[in-house]
This record gives structure tokens, C-alpha cells and sequence, in this order.
């Protein structure tokens, strides 16, 4: 039963974008661009950034003999898809923003760990355990006693330092310990930050969840209802929300941040510390700001999410959310009682007219370049008309010519075909005015239809029964303007 559990927890777990990640056809290709531009530096790039950077990328891919057939802002929406990516769209920002999904930057930073891989048990770690446990014992004894023998015990130990460096007896750590102890602390830090990102999607999906509760609730006055009516901030009071509270006063703490900033400004004037990589000294030397900034994003996502979801509540915006998730329930509970009645293949004498429209996100626009549309400016010398449409504006100013029945014509022969030119017209129904319905013809088809440049041959029977030609310009109309010609 163990192994069953194991392996439906497993199957879930491969269903997932860190495991999609690591198994993709290019995963190699895909993790290094992706370590590249949204985790070595900068953790968010803005939509016209990234495509610029990721098409510098995969033309030197290219260069290189990786097969890349797709475009930057293909490959953009693809990782979007499979959630290795996330957007955001900052309050004040002009476009949208881009980074790392949580998945994404733990399959990074594991394949990484594979890469440099640490000693399997270093004496450093083994010492963070013992010191972890020796001091989660003491803070948890609640026995006087012990307590008092444990601090006496220590305030002897100091002492005994104290005289041993008076003594002049000083004892430092050896380079090669201080430099296996750095880089512990290098990937605790880095896990730290990478923590982050965890702590802000369990905010997100804190605020989904009591959005959904605040939908499936049936009562006028629920608990969510209540507390944020009464100004208590969810979001705020969870157990996510207080954890990272007390982690931010930590970090936001003035003695603390100086501190900080001094033993890392003293480690690295150390001489064990040049033999740190350079990717390490500047993981240290911005190790504050980093923090820092991966704080402040998490905090400013809580407060936007705490306020907004009060907002949500006090504008009652909720209840129309509420009123059309009814109706949406009722949909379904009527579908599903209707499904042992009516079968899928079954005719139903109803039509259903449905609207449908193209969702597009705004990076995917691309502006428009005159020059990649340049038309021929040869000019070529057009054989005369013997009527132009200056001509046929003053022959309908001067006559008085049957549009209605034209248009009929016109609508009765667009109801069989797609387009239909004036020459068609012609053929298909008599020009009953003669010149003036060509003429009619020729007039709708400027207001209407589509002039192509090109002229054609027409022929009519006057009331002499005398068959007459003219070349008249080429224009037709389509089905599309249908509903114009109807008024």
C-alpha cells in the first residue's frame, strides 16, 4: 500500500511544470535561456525585453547548431502554457511583466546542484545541525534548573575565551573550513531567496481561495463576509501571512540589516574569500538588496491583494460575481437533468446564434512597418475609360435614376454567389434605365464596392432596342457589404 501511495504521489507529481521542465525534448536548451535571462540577474523582464533578449538567444542558438523553428514570442506563449513562465501587470506599468514560475526556478536551481555538487557531509553543515538542536532544546526546556546550568555553562565558556585571547592566543578558522562554511551559507541564502517566490504564489492562491469562498457561500452573512466587513485583513491574519510578517520586521530591522551588512563587507575582505567563484562574491556582495527586494515584492503582493479583495467585498462587486455564478450552477444542474432525456446526437429544432471573439494578449501586437509593405511605384500608362467616375457624379446629379432597384439587383445576385462585378448585373437583369442604369450601377459601386484599378467591358439594349458598350472601371460587390445595400 506504501508503494501505491508513492506512486500516485509521484504521477501527480510528473504531471506537474517542474517535472514537464526537466523532461522536454529541448529541457537543456530551454533551462540554460531560462537561467540566462530570468534567474543569473534579473529576476522580471518586461515583455518587449524579454522577446528582444530571448531572439538574441535563440540566434545564437541557431548559430550553434540547436534546432530552434519557432519565434521568440512563440516560444514566450509555449512557456506560458506549460507554467514555466508567469505575467504580471504591475500597478503603473506600460506592458506586461515577465518571470520564473516557482517550478521552473527549483528544477533550475536542482539541476544546478547537479552540476557543482557539494560534498555529501560537510563538517560545516553537520555543525548548523548540532547547533540548531542544542539551541531548539535549550529555548524549548522550561525547567529552571537546566536553564540556568545551561547559561552558566556557556557564560564559562566565554570567559574562558576571553582569557585565552588576552593571552594572546587567538584561534582563527581555517581557509579551507571558512571557505566550505561560505558556500553553505551561499546555498542556504539562495534557497532563502528562492523561498520567496513560494511565499507569494501561497498568497495567490490564499486570495483565489477566499474569493471561491466568498462565491460558493449561500449565506448573506458568512465568515469571510463578516470578518472582512469588520476590517480584518485574511490575507494579513493567515498562517502564510504572519510567517512572512515576522520574517519581514526581521529582515527590515535596522540593527539587524547593519549587522548583516557588516560581516558580509568583513567576509569579504578576507583572504580565504579570493578564492570564492565571481558568481559567489557578487551573490554576497548583493545578498542584502536581494533579500531586500524579494521581500518587498511579496509584501507590496500582500498588501495589493489584501486590499483589493476588501474592495472586492465592500463595493459589492461580490454579489453580482455571486448572481452570475448562480446562474451558472443552474446551468449545470438543468444540463445535467436534461442529459438523460436528450441524446448528444439528438436534433434539436433550435438554433443558437453564438458570438465569438479572438482573445490576444497585448505583447503579442506588433506595430506596424511601413516598409515591409511597399508597394510597386511604377506607373503604367491605363488606356482610356469612356466613362470616369467624375463623369458618372455628374450624370447622376443631372438624372434621376431607380437606386432601389438596383440595389435589389444587386442584393438578389449577391444571395447566389460571393462577389458580383457590374457586368454581371448587366447580364443577369436588363438595364431598364439604359445609360442610367449603368451609370446607377457604376455609383453604388463607388459607395459600396470595391474598385480594383482595372476596367471592364459592359454591354446594354436601349429602349431603340440598339445594343450599346462602354468600358466602365472594374468594381465589385462582395457579400461582406451585404447589410449596406439593405436600407
Amino acid at each position: 500500500m506504501k508503494s501505491l501511495r508513492t506512486v500516485a504521489a509521484l504521477r501527480n507529481l510528473r504531471s506537474q511544470s517542474l517535472w514537464r521542465l526537466l523532461a522536454a525534448d529541448k529541457s537543456p536548451v530551454i533551462l540554460a535561456i531560462l537561467q540566462t535571462l530570468l534567474l543569473d540577474n534579473e529576476k522580471t523582464l518586461s515583455s518587449s525585453v524579454l522577446k528582444e533578449r530571448l531572439t538574441r538567444e535563440i540566434e545564437q542558438l541557431r548559430a550553434s547548431g540547436e534546432d530552434l523553428p519557432q519565434t521568440a514570442q512563440a516560444y514566450i506563449g509555449d512557456w506560458l502554457a506549460q507554467g514555466w513562465l508567469t505575467r504580471r501587470f504591475p500597478v503603473g506599468a506600460s506592458e506586461e511583466e515577465y518571470e520564473l514560475t516557482t517550478d521552473a526556478a527549483n528544477a533550475i536551481r536542482f539541476i544546478t546542484t547537479l552540476l557543482r555538487p557539494r560534498s555529501a557531509a560537510t563538517e560545516s553543515r553537520l555543525a548548523a545541525v548540532m547547533q540548531q538542536l542544542t539551541r531548539l532544546a535549550e529555548e524549548t526546556d522550561s525547567n529552571p534548573r537546566s536553564r540556568l546550568a545551561a547559561l552558566t555553562a556557556e557564560r564559562e565558556r566565554i570567559d574562558r575565551e576571553i582569557r585565552s585571547i588576552q593571552r594572546g592566543g587567538v584561534k582563527a578558522l581555517p581557509d579551507d573550513r571558512a571557505l566550505e562554511r561560505i558556500r553553505e551559507i551561499i546555498a542556504l541564502a539562495d534557497e532563502l531567496a528562492g523561498d520567496f517566490r513560494r511565499v507569494r504564489d501561497e498568497f495567490d492562491k490564499l486570495n483565489r481561495h477566499l474569493r471561491e469562498s466568498l462565491m460558493e457561500n449561500e449565506g448573506s452573512r458568512g465568515d469571510v463576509l463578516s470578518a472582512l466587513f469588520a476590517g480584518v485583513d485574511l490575507i494579513g491574519e493567515s498562517e502564510s501571512g504572519k510567517t512572512f510578517a515576522a520574517f519581514w520586521r526581521l529582515l527590515i530591522d535596522p540593527e539587524q540589516s547593519a549587522a548583516l551588512e557588516t560581516s558580509l563587507s568583513e567576509i569579504i575582505g578576507r583572504p580565504f574569500a579570493r578564492s570564492l567563484e565571481g558568481r559567489e562574491r557578487r551573490f554576497l556582495l548583493r545578498l542584502t538588496r536581494v533579500l531586500l527586494d524579494e521581500g518587498s515584492s511579496v509584501h507590496d503582493v500582500l498588501q495589493t491583494f489584501a486590499r483589493s479583495l476588501k474592495t472586492f467585498v465592500q463595493s459589492r462587486e461580490y454579489l453580482e460575481q455571486r448572481r452570475l455564478h448562480s446562474l451558472l450552477k443552474e446551468a449545470q444542474r438543468a444540463a445535467l437533468e436534461t442529459k438523460e432525456n436528450v441524446r448528444p446526437n439528438h436534433a434539436l429544432a433550435y438554433s443558437l446564434m453564438l458570438t465569438s471573439s479572438q482573445v490576444r494578449s497585448a505583447s503579442q501586437l506588433v506595430m506596424y512597418d511601413p516598409s515591409q509593405r511597399i508597394t510597386d511605384a511604377d506607373m503604367h500608362e491605363a488606356s482610356p475609360s469612356e466613362i470616369g467616375l467624375d463623369v458618372v457624379s455628374e450624370l447622376v446629379r443631372q438624372s434621376e435614376i431607380d437606386f432601389r432597384t438596383l440595389k435589389q439587383h444587386i442584393c438578389a445576385l449577391l444571395a447566389n454567389q460571393t462577389q458580383a462585378s457590374i457586368r454581371q448585373l448587366l447580364e443577369t437583369f436588363p438595364a431598364e434605365q439604359g445609360l442610367g442604369s449603368v451609370v446607377g450601377y457604376v455609383a453604388l459601386g463607388a459607395k459600396h464596392g470595391e474598385i480594383t484599378g482595372d476596367t471592364e467591358m459592359v454591354c446594354w439594349e436601349g429602349d431603340d432596342e440598339v445594343i450599346r458598350r462602354a468600358r466602365v472601371p472594374a468594381i465589385y460587390f462582395l457579400r461582406e457589404r451585404y447589410f449596406e445595400l439593405t436600407d
